[in-house]
């Protein structure tokens, strides 16, 4: 699917400084830059829709949006994506037909963004409350974080409304804590499995294709917390699946280095350590639902 694109010299990252749940030390952030990829990123200016401001829910405001290329469809597919421009996740619905898109931004933390989830009523409440805004049946329930905003995907997935998600996007955002806390694997600690029950179910689940889950990794290493990749090593080893090196573009002049696909699980990992290669990644949400979707 062609993208239109821009190119940006760099973009900050919220997700960089991300915790997790509880008191941890923040990551140690790469001081790098990388010229190597192109961090192409796309264009908002080509967004027409219907928007809405959800109050009452959140204490933030939430983004709900309709695209025009969806407004005489019968039903809707609905991405809730948290941590990000809304261009991005309204983008990613103009590309994908018959979908409409929210955006939920919180702050910074995963701690932001699994507190306000942990009761089942706020995602409940949210979605009855975009289903009266967009009045048209909702068919697909999708969710979507990057960075930080896994931490919501976690929540919602421990919860209750497990059941009416259809699918999870994690741009390259999972994370765990080590045991001993602060104490890297190679230093002899161990990954808090407690951390990734919910999308070890989920994975098991889109094994079976049940559900669909994408999830998307760079090279980046807090050092004081499981990284996206040792998170994807964790799933990988312990539903004894196989991945495939590989060495393609991806979206956005990503460079693909690894895959994993089994039902509708799909693990992908990708070059980079910078804060641009992490940024990448939330670009390229618009490919990665459709990659979801094929």
């Amino acid at each position: 699917m062609a993208a239109t694109l821009i190119i940006l010299l760099s973009l900050p990252t919220e997700g960089l400084l991300a915790q997790q749940k509880g008191k941890m030390t923040p990551q140690n952030p790469s001081p790098m830059i990388e010229n190597t990829r192109p961090h192409q990123r796309i264009n908002s200016e080509e967004i027409s829709g219907e928007t809405w401001n959800i109050d009452g829910i959140l204490e933030h405001s939430i983004d709900l949006f309709l695209p025009e290329t969806s407004k005489n469809t019968d039903s809707l597919s609905l991405l809730v994506h948290f941590h990000g421009l809304k261009s991005i996740a309204n983008y990613a619905a103009i590309s994908n037909p018959g979908w409409a898109s929210i955006t939920i931004n919180l702050g910074s933390g995963s701690s932001a963004y699994s507190a306000p989830f942990t009761n089942p009523e706020t995602f409940t409440n949210l979605i009855r409350t975009a289903k009266t805004k967009l009045n048209k049946p909702i068919k697909t329930i999708f969710i979507s974080g990057w960075s930080a905003g896994y931490g919501a995907v976690r929540a919602i997935l421990v919860s209750e409304n497990y059941e009416i998600v259809d699918g999870a996007l994690l741009l390259d955002g999972m994370h765990a804590g080590y045991i001993p806390q602060g104490v890297p694997l190679a230093a002899g600690s161990k990954i808090n499995e407690e951390d990734l029950t919910a999308f070890e179910k989920l994975a098991k689940d889109a094994i079976k294709s049940n559900k669909t889950f994408l999830f998307t990794h760079s090279s980046v290493f807090p050092g004081t917390y499981a990284s996206t990749t040792e998170c994807a090593d964790y799933l990988i080893q312990k539903l004894s699946l196989i991945q495939t090196p590989v060495l393609k573009e991806g979206p956005l002049g990503m460079q693909l280095l690894g895959e994993v696909s089994k039902g509708k699980l799909k693990i992908l990992a990708f070059a980079g350590n910078t804060a641009p290669d992490h940024v990448d990644h939330l670009h390229g949400l618009f490919w990665f639902l459709d990659y979801m979707l094929e």
